[in-house]
């Protein structure tokens, strides 16, 4: 039970790192402006929403360790979908490098589905 949720827990962090790596190499090649100038003004409600939704691996990391089984069977099963749905709806907005890693962390987040489904 214990080694499920170091996995899953590693899983996250995996997770994070890419997500890191594609921020920055997005700053790097110079494609955040050009994808910010096809975007509407962000509003402050917008950068909570775009905040919560970065802090959410780093949350995962800490619950897949402390939460009781049950409740974070299903917190890794929903957040990993979510994820998924998420990064299907953006995938063609972004350069080919940053589709390339957010297909990693697409398998990634299959990988944390399949752990936690099987954990009985």
């Amino acid at each position: 039970m214990e080694e499920v949720r170091i996995i899953l827990s590693a899983l996250w962090v995996a997770t994070m790192f890419n997500n890191l790596y594609g921020d920055v190499l997005m700053i790097f090649s110079g494609d955040t402006e050009k994808i910010f100038a096809k975007q509407a003004q962000f509003t402050r409600g917008m950068w909570l929403g775009i905040a919560i939704l970065m802090v959410t691996p780093v949350v995962m990391v800490i619950l897949s360790l402390t939460l009781n089984y049950p409740v974070i069977r299903w917190a890794n099963i929903i957040v990993a979908l979510f994820w998924i749905v998420f990064s299907l709806s953006s995938l063609k907005a972004y350069p080919l490098f940053n589709k390339f890693l957010m297909i990693v962390s697409m398998g990634f987040h299959v990988m944390i589905i399949w752990y936690a489904w099987n954990w009985v």
